[in-house]
């Protein structure tokens, strides 16, 4: 008789023999006879690829595994199970790296995800790119082709997988013997917090995951922190010059350091701003506290309490700027808008950050912790008296901020966006955790939405990842027990990543995902319109958002005016399980300074040449009839 296998029943059955024999000889040899609790936090003893791998994670007190199993990692999701290692089952790999990135931006330690190679890779190329250039830790579990003699050519996902990852993470460590496992994957977690934090990759030809080896693997060597002592002594200098008013620019660098952050900021009598994804480093309700940015994209507190008088440049603003774990990026800088101060410190961890965009005087390679540390030590140097001028202008302007916040006109067609944002911080915690999203609301979210703690604003700032909210909130949700999760994100971004709603209703995990409705990529309709005169490819279908949550199992809210803000987000926020909120929302002529900024730029930038082809493109269609869109 004939029998007739397929691949995957092949990969399954060797997996189950592969198991057979891990167990029948887990008891040979003299080593298995050794308790691995003699050597705490090592590897030790014999056992499988697969199981080796699950131990590393667990030494490293991983909380929660995201992914989704295939034929090439069955063994290893196996051995999550049997040995109760969390794990959460995704819809889409993209998901699964934006939950690792959610995790470690949250956490403070890597998140993990684990995928197949081939497809399970490249869908989550993405998700490890934002982590990459928004500097959040993750290991990415990859499973690879088989190796070894009886390997043949041309398998299922036979595409370089090292090499696709190299374009997206800090490292990549292929493995190439069952005895490497653990030892790579400890490694990775080591990577990807030493210097500027990121994603790394592991990537394990899956027939090594049923292998047995007799493992002796101790915990991994953890470098010193960076911190640049000559260099050091040069910025100390620098802000012990009596005539430099310094202001503080801080990024996520500076958060496992609020504290020491804030007293620098008081000896120095420094206001502070940050970038978006440093938003929290500093309670934003601090005296010093400025907002985000200093210049005219960013928070106008902060761009007026830094810049010069024009009337008395030598008395007012900042003429010196102390740059602290943070990269002068497109997005945070308004593409590169930031005015430049006479005189620039730029501390950071990674050597490849100093100095790149602004001139700058003095570059420290430094942990940021360690140079703030070091600054104050240096207090009876660096002391100055209380700026009571200083601190009453920022709590001026503030107010002046609050009171924009009031009394916002109804639009004629649903809500306007910064209705939203001021609402949804009256009706969350000050340690909920926010979830914004790649919207024209992500900036009015940056400057209005007033953070006080850390590790609670969250945004997908340098590789602009649409759709990235949803699957990271949920993933944080994971492993928040008991906090606030919410996002704020664009329709056009649900359209993206929403089916991964239907996780969150069936681990019943209480997000509340706020999706603004109008129907349009209205980001882009505020950059093309003025730039032709018509817009192009940005109408999305009317999308029925009851019943989306009706088939998902997801409880659903609706807003359509201000006044149903309020009481409709404090009723989701009560509700113990997931919920949609669609908010109709009408930009109508809310202007947005980040937009503002960023489009004038792009202009500025332009040569005489494309200048004048822009202008006469743009003059022939204001005198013919509008093409409708």
């Amino acid at each position: 008789m004939d029998l007739e296998f397929s691949r995957r029943g092949l990969l399954e059955g060797s997996a189950a023999l592969g198991g057979a024999l891990a167990a029948s000889s887990a008891t040979a040899g003299p080593i298995a006879k050794i308790r691995a609790d003699h050597h705490p936090g090592w590897v030790f003893g014999r056992m499988t690829g697969a199981q080796a791998l699950t131990e590393a994670l667990l030494a490293e007190g991983v909380g929660c595994v995201y992914g989704i199993p295939g034929a090439q990692e069955n063994e290893l999701w196996d051995s999550f199970k049997a040995k109760g290692l969390e794990y959460l089952l995704v819809t889409h790999e993209f998901s699964a790296a934006c939950m690792a990135d959610a995790y470690g931006r949250s956490v403070g330690r890597p998140g993990v995800l684990c995928v197949v190679p081939g497809p399970g890779v490249t869908n989550s190329l993405t998700g490890l790119g934002e982590a990459l250039l928004d500097s959040s830790p993750v290991v990415a579990i990859v499973g690879d082709v088989g190796v070894g003699e009886k390997a043949r050519p041309f398998q299922v996902h036979a595409l370089n997988q090292s090499e696709l990852l190299k374009q997206v993470c800090k490292c990549v460590y292929p493995v190439q013997n069952v005895g490497q496992i653990p030892g790579a994957v400890r490694q990775a977690f080591v990577a990807a917090m030493s210097g500027e934090p990121g994603p790394v990759a592991v990537v394990v030809p899956y027939n090594l995951f049923i292998e047995a080896h007799d493992y002796r693997c101790p915990p991994p060597a953890v470098p010193a922190p960076a911190f640049d002592e000559e260099a050091f002594q040069k910025a100390l200098a620098v802000l012990c010059d009596p005539k430099a008013r310094v202001g503080i620019y801080a990024g996520f660098g500076c958060v496992n350091f609020t504290t020491e952050l804030a007293a620098v900021a008081e000896l120095l009598q420094a206001p502070v701003s940050t970038s978006v994804s440093g938003k929290g480093v500093i309670p934003e309700t601090h005296p010093l506290a400025v907002g985000w940015g200093f210049g005219p994209h960013a928070s106008e507190v902060a761009e007026k309490v830094f810049a010069k008088d024009k009337l008395h440049p030598l008395k007012s603003g900042v003429n010196t700027l102390l740059a602290i774990g943070v990269k002068f990026n497109e997005t945070s800088t308004g593409h590169y808008v930031n005015p430049q101060p006479d005189r620039v410190v730029h501390v950071d961890a990674n050597p490849c950050n100093l100095g790149r965009i602004l001139r700058t005087d003095v570059c420290v390679h430094a942990d940021a912790g360690v140079f703030l540390g070091r600054l104050l030590a240096c207090s009876d140097k660096l002391q100055r008296p209380a700026n009571n001028a200083l601190t009453a202008r920022i709590r001026e302007l503030k107010a002046a901020a609050c009171r924009e916040l009031r009394d916002i006109p109804q639009p004629k067609c649903g809500v306007d966006p910064l209705a939203l944002v001021a609402a949804m911080r009256r009706v969350l915690p000050v340690d909920a955790l926010l979830f914004t999203d790649v919207s024209a609301t992500e900036h009015l979210a940056a400057e209005f939405y007033q953070v006080t703690h850390p590790r609670t604003y969250f945004n997908p700032v340098d590789n602009q990842a649409m759709g990235w909210s949803i699957p990271a909130a949920i993933g944080a949700q994971k492993v928040h027990h008991g906090k606030v999760v919410a996002t704020i994100t664009g329709d056009g971004c649900a359209l993206m990543s929403s089916l991964e709603i239907s996780t969150a209703a069936r681990e019943h995990l209480p997000v509340k995902f706020v999706v603004l409705d109008d129907q349009a990529y209205h980001y882009m309709q505020m950059l093309q319109k003025p730039a032709y005169l018509r817009t192009t490819a940005t109408i999305l279908a009317r999308f029925d958002y009851r019943s989306m949550a009706q088939a998902m199992g997801v409880a659903y809210v609706e807003i359509q005016t201000h006044d149903e803000l309020e009481p409709k987000l404090r009723g989701a926020v009560c509700h113990a399980g997931p919920v949609l909120v669609r908010v109709a929302t009408d930009y109508g002529k809310r202007k947005i300074r980040w937009i503002e900024a960023v489009r004038d730029r792009y202009v500025d930038d332009l040569t005489a040449a494309q200048k004048a082809r822009f202008l006469a493109r743009v003059g022939s269609r204001a005198i013919k009839p509008k093409d409708n869109d």
